[in-house]
């Protein structure tokens, strides 16, 4: 698990890195999400990826880091709860 601390100032956000697991998209499908955990309470049934794409239990693999092609789009979103124009 990754966490996001580039300054002191800002609160770190656990993150998961996930894809779906090998047949349940094409291939080219199977790129490196970054999934923001909840720092309280429990573990949500559904994973929501910082780009907005949804996981159901059974359709992801956790990487232990980016291999492959990471999520344009979860690379370039920002942390949950995290104001605009503080990074």
């Amino acid at each position: 698990m990754l966490t996001h601390s580039a300054t002191a100032r800002r609160p770190t956000v656990p993150v998961l890195l996930v894809r779906f697991r090998a047949g349940v998209v094409r291939e080219s499908q199977r790129v490196v999400h970054l999934v923001d955990l909840p720092t309280e309470g429990t573990m949500p049934q559904t994973l929501t990826a910082r780009c907005g794409q949804s996981f159901t239990p059974g359709q992801a693999e956790r990487m232990a880091g980016i291999t492959g092609m990471p999520c344009l789009n979860c690379l370039t979103s920002r942390p949950p709860h995290q104001p605009a124009g503080s990074g």
